[in-house]
Protein backbone atom coordinates (compact mmCIF):
# COMPACT_ATOMS: atom_id res chain seq x y z
CA UNK A 1 0.00 0.00 0.00
CA UNK A 2 1.75 3.23 -1.06
CA UNK A 3 2.10 5.49 1.69
CA UNK A 4 0.91 9.10 1.84
CA UNK A 5 3.55 11.15 0.70
CA UNK A 6 4.11 8.47 -1.56
CA UNK A 7 1.06 9.40 -3.33
CA UNK A 8 1.23 12.91 -2.82
CA UNK A 9 4.77 13.08 -5.00
CA UNK A 10 3.59 10.54 -7.56
CA UNK A 11 0.28 12.99 -8.17
CA UNK A 12 2.14 15.84 -8.42
CA UNK A 13 5.01 14.22 -10.69
CA UNK A 14 1.92 13.21 -12.86
CA UNK A 15 0.16 17.10 -12.86
CA UNK A 16 3.76 18.23 -13.62
CA UNK A 17 4.55 15.34 -16.57
CA UNK A 18 5.17 17.76 -20.03
CA UNK A 19 1.87 17.50 -22.53
CA UNK A 20 3.23 15.27 -25.50
CA UNK A 21 3.97 16.49 -28.60
CA UNK A 22 1.76 15.93 -32.07
CA UNK A 23 5.33 14.51 -34.12
CA UNK A 24 6.02 16.02 -36.65
CA UNK A 25 8.62 16.27 -39.23
CA UNK A 26 9.91 18.07 -42.51
CA UNK A 27 10.53 15.32 -45.01
CA UNK A 28 11.64 15.67 -48.62
CA UNK A 29 10.59 13.80 -52.22
CA UNK A 30 11.53 14.62 -55.86
CA UNK A 31 13.58 17.20 -54.37
CA UNK A 32 10.04 18.97 -52.49
CA UNK A 33 10.22 19.81 -48.76
CA UNK A 34 6.96 18.79 -46.52
CA UNK A 35 5.62 19.66 -42.92
CA UNK A 36 4.11 16.26 -42.11
CA UNK A 37 2.40 15.97 -38.91
CA UNK A 38 1.04 12.39 -37.90
CA UNK A 39 -1.69 12.00 -35.44
CA UNK A 40 -2.60 8.77 -34.04
CA UNK A 41 -6.84 8.45 -33.55
CA UNK A 42 -6.40 5.91 -31.31
CA UNK A 43 -3.82 8.31 -28.90
CA UNK A 44 -3.90 11.87 -30.17
CA UNK A 45 -7.37 14.02 -29.47
CA UNK A 46 -7.72 15.44 -33.02
CA UNK A 47 -11.12 17.21 -33.08
CA UNK A 48 -13.17 19.68 -35.48
CA UNK A 49 -13.81 23.15 -34.45
CA UNK A 50 -15.75 26.00 -35.97
CA UNK A 51 -17.87 27.99 -34.39
CA UNK A 52 -17.02 29.67 -30.02
CA UNK A 53 -19.56 28.55 -28.53
CA UNK A 54 -19.50 30.98 -26.20
CA UNK A 55 -20.27 33.53 -28.88
CA UNK A 56 -21.64 31.82 -31.61
CA UNK A 57 -18.98 33.36 -34.57
CA UNK A 58 -16.27 31.17 -35.94
CA UNK A 59 -12.80 30.79 -34.28
CA UNK A 60 -11.24 32.34 -37.72
CA UNK A 61 -8.03 31.81 -36.27
CA UNK A 62 -5.37 29.57 -34.18
CA UNK A 63 -4.95 32.00 -31.80
CA UNK A 64 -8.68 32.19 -31.04
CA UNK A 65 -9.05 28.31 -30.39
CA UNK A 66 -5.79 28.58 -28.30
CA UNK A 67 -7.22 31.46 -26.10
CA UNK A 68 -10.44 29.54 -26.19
CA UNK A 69 -9.03 26.10 -25.03
CA UNK A 70 -6.98 27.80 -22.72
CA UNK A 71 -9.82 28.85 -20.31
CA UNK A 72 -10.82 24.74 -20.36
CA UNK A 73 -7.29 24.13 -18.82
CA UNK A 74 -6.41 22.76 -22.31
CA UNK A 75 -3.42 22.92 -24.80
CA UNK A 76 -3.72 23.35 -28.25
CA UNK A 77 -1.22 20.71 -29.99
CA UNK A 78 -1.91 20.92 -33.55
CA UNK A 79 -3.89 22.90 -36.11
CA UNK A 80 -4.66 23.58 -39.48
CA UNK A 81 -7.66 24.31 -41.62
CA UNK A 82 -10.13 21.83 -42.60
CA UNK A 83 -10.87 22.81 -45.90
CA UNK A 84 -12.39 25.15 -48.48
CA UNK A 85 -14.83 27.27 -46.81
CA UNK A 86 -17.28 30.37 -48.46
CA UNK A 87 -17.37 33.89 -47.92
CA UNK A 88 -19.19 34.13 -44.69
CA UNK A 89 -16.53 31.63 -43.20
CA UNK A 90 -19.36 29.02 -42.97
CA UNK A 91 -17.78 25.11 -44.33
CA UNK A 92 -18.30 24.59 -48.17
CA UNK A 93 -19.45 20.70 -47.71
CA UNK A 94 -20.16 18.29 -44.47
CA UNK A 95 -19.29 19.45 -41.14
CA UNK A 96 -19.68 17.41 -37.78
CA UNK A 97 -18.52 18.09 -34.78
CA UNK A 98 -19.47 15.75 -31.95
CA UNK A 99 -21.29 13.37 -33.92
CA UNK A 100 -23.79 16.50 -34.62
CA UNK A 101 -24.09 17.66 -38.54
CA UNK A 102 -23.75 21.47 -38.94
CA UNK A 103 -23.37 21.48 -42.30
CA UNK A 104 -25.21 18.74 -44.97
CA UNK A 105 -22.63 17.04 -47.31
CA UNK A 106 -22.48 18.84 -50.57
CA UNK A 107 -22.71 16.99 -54.04
CA UNK A 108 -21.83 20.48 -56.24
CA UNK A 109 -20.45 19.17 -59.49
CA UNK A 110 -18.81 22.79 -60.14
CA UNK A 111 -16.91 25.30 -58.69
CA UNK A 112 -13.55 25.29 -58.23
CA UNK A 113 -11.27 22.53 -56.90
CA UNK A 114 -13.95 21.62 -54.53
CA UNK A 115 -15.66 20.01 -56.98
CA UNK A 116 -13.11 18.42 -59.03
CA UNK A 117 -14.78 14.99 -58.80
CA UNK A 118 -14.26 12.82 -57.23
CA UNK A 119 -13.82 14.49 -54.05
CA UNK A 120 -14.66 13.11 -50.01
CA UNK A 121 -14.56 13.27 -46.77
CA UNK A 122 -12.14 12.95 -43.86
CA UNK A 123 -13.89 11.45 -40.90
CA UNK A 124 -12.84 10.41 -37.71
CA UNK A 125 -15.18 7.65 -35.32
CA UNK A 126 -14.18 6.65 -32.05
CA UNK A 127 -10.10 5.43 -32.66
CA UNK A 128 -10.69 5.07 -36.68
CA UNK A 129 -10.34 7.89 -39.16
CA UNK A 130 -10.84 7.49 -43.12
CA UNK A 131 -11.22 9.03 -46.12
CA UNK A 132 -14.27 8.26 -47.92
CA UNK A 133 -15.56 9.16 -51.64
CA UNK A 134 -18.69 11.44 -50.95
CA UNK A 135 -21.04 9.31 -52.92
CA UNK A 136 -19.90 6.41 -51.47
CA UNK A 137 -20.11 8.32 -47.87
CA UNK A 138 -23.82 9.35 -48.76
CA UNK A 139 -24.69 5.67 -49.09
CA UNK A 140 -22.94 4.21 -45.48
CA UNK A 141 -25.05 5.90 -43.09
CA UNK A 142 -21.46 6.30 -40.79
CA UNK A 143 -22.55 8.95 -38.00
CA UNK A 144 -18.60 9.78 -37.12
CA UNK A 145 -17.71 11.71 -34.42
CA UNK A 146 -16.03 14.38 -36.72
CA UNK A 147 -16.07 14.90 -40.23
CA UNK A 148 -14.81 17.65 -43.11
CA UNK A 149 -15.59 17.46 -46.76
CA UNK A 150 -13.65 18.71 -49.29
CA UNK A 151 -11.87 17.91 -52.55
CA UNK A 152 -10.52 17.14 -54.71
CA UNK A 153 -9.47 13.70 -53.20
CA UNK A 154 -5.68 13.07 -54.13
CA UNK A 155 -5.72 9.57 -53.72
CA UNK A 156 -8.59 6.51 -52.60
CA UNK A 157 -7.46 2.72 -52.63
CA UNK A 158 -4.23 3.41 -54.21
CA UNK A 159 -5.00 5.81 -57.19
CA UNK A 160 -4.34 8.88 -58.15
CA UNK A 161 -7.31 11.29 -58.82
CA UNK A 162 -7.32 10.72 -62.47
CA UNK A 163 -7.53 14.46 -63.41
CA UNK A 164 -4.37 14.92 -62.41
CA UNK A 165 -1.51 15.75 -64.89
CA UNK A 166 2.37 15.20 -64.25
CA UNK A 167 3.33 17.57 -66.43
CA UNK A 168 0.94 20.34 -64.53
CA UNK A 169 2.31 23.52 -64.70
CA UNK A 170 -0.15 24.75 -61.73
CA UNK A 171 1.92 24.91 -58.75
CA UNK A 172 0.88 26.29 -55.28
CA UNK A 173 0.82 25.44 -52.00
CA UNK A 174 -0.86 23.01 -51.02
CA UNK A 175 -2.42 21.18 -47.92
CA UNK A 176 -3.73 17.70 -47.02
CA UNK A 177 -4.52 14.67 -45.10
CA UNK A 178 -3.81 11.22 -45.48
CA UNK A 179 -5.28 7.94 -43.72
CA UNK A 180 -1.88 5.68 -44.02
CA UNK A 181 -1.69 1.64 -44.01
CA UNK A 182 -0.64 1.82 -40.52
CA UNK A 183 -3.64 3.63 -39.18
CA UNK A 184 -2.14 7.02 -38.66
CA UNK A 185 -3.21 9.98 -39.77
CA UNK A 186 -0.83 12.23 -41.63
CA UNK A 187 -1.52 16.10 -42.19
CA UNK A 188 0.31 17.44 -44.33
CA UNK A 189 1.90 21.02 -45.77
CA UNK A 190 3.83 21.47 -49.02
CA UNK A 191 6.90 23.68 -48.09
CA UNK A 192 6.93 25.28 -51.68
CA UNK A 193 4.67 25.45 -54.85
CA UNK A 194 3.45 21.91 -56.37
CA UNK A 195 1.45 20.70 -58.78
CA UNK A 196 -1.77 18.36 -57.45
CA UNK A 197 0.25 15.29 -59.24
CA UNK A 198 3.50 15.50 -57.25
CA UNK A 199 1.12 16.32 -53.98
CA UNK A 200 -0.81 13.35 -54.58
CA UNK A 201 2.46 11.03 -55.42
CA UNK A 202 4.60 12.31 -52.27
CA UNK A 203 1.17 10.74 -49.93
CA UNK A 204 1.00 7.61 -52.07
CA UNK A 205 4.96 6.88 -52.49
CA UNK A 206 6.86 8.63 -49.71
CA UNK A 207 4.02 8.42 -47.02
CA UNK A 208 2.09 5.20 -48.26
CA UNK A 209 -0.99 6.66 -47.75
CA UNK A 210 -3.53 4.96 -49.45
CA UNK A 211 -6.28 7.37 -49.19
CA UNK A 212 -5.79 11.00 -48.86
CA UNK A 213 -7.98 14.54 -49.42
CA UNK A 214 -6.56 17.77 -50.93
CA UNK A 215 -7.97 20.50 -47.37
CA UNK A 216 -6.98 23.70 -49.25
CA UNK A 217 -4.16 25.78 -51.22
CA UNK A 218 -1.84 29.11 -50.94
CA UNK A 219 -3.86 30.47 -47.59
CA UNK A 220 -3.27 26.87 -45.92
CA UNK A 221 -1.47 27.18 -42.53
CA UNK A 222 -0.07 24.77 -39.77
CA UNK A 223 0.00 25.80 -36.00
CA UNK A 224 2.55 23.69 -33.75
CA UNK A 225 3.87 25.38 -30.45
CA UNK A 226 7.61 24.81 -31.60
CA UNK A 227 7.06 26.72 -35.10
CA UNK A 228 4.18 29.02 -34.24
CA UNK A 229 0.99 29.09 -36.58
CA UNK A 230 2.25 31.27 -39.75
CA UNK A 231 -2.01 32.10 -40.36
CA UNK A 232 -2.18 35.29 -43.02
CA UNK A 233 -6.38 35.17 -43.09
CA UNK A 234 -9.16 33.86 -41.21
CA UNK A 235 -10.29 30.19 -41.89
CA UNK A 236 -13.96 28.49 -41.46
CA UNK A 237 -12.88 25.18 -40.04
CA UNK A 238 -10.02 23.33 -38.37
CA UNK A 239 -8.72 20.29 -36.91
CA UNK A 240 -6.84 20.30 -33.70
CA UNK A 241 -5.46 18.31 -31.37
CA UNK A 242 -5.47 19.10 -27.56
CA UNK A 243 -4.14 17.37 -24.57
CA UNK A 244 -6.92 15.66 -22.79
Amino acid sequence: MLRPITLLLLLLLTACAPVEAVKSQHLSARGQGYLVTVVDPAHDKLQLFWKNPSTGAPFYSFRQLRQHLAKQGRKLLFATNSGIYTPMYAPLGLHIEQGKTLIALNHARRGGNFALRPNGVFWLRGTQAGVTETERYDTLNMHPDYAAQSGPLLVLGGKLHPEFNAQSTSLKLRSGVGVCRDGLVRFVISDGLVSFYTFATFFRDTLNCPDALYLDGSISAVYLPRLGDGQLVDFAGIWGVTDR
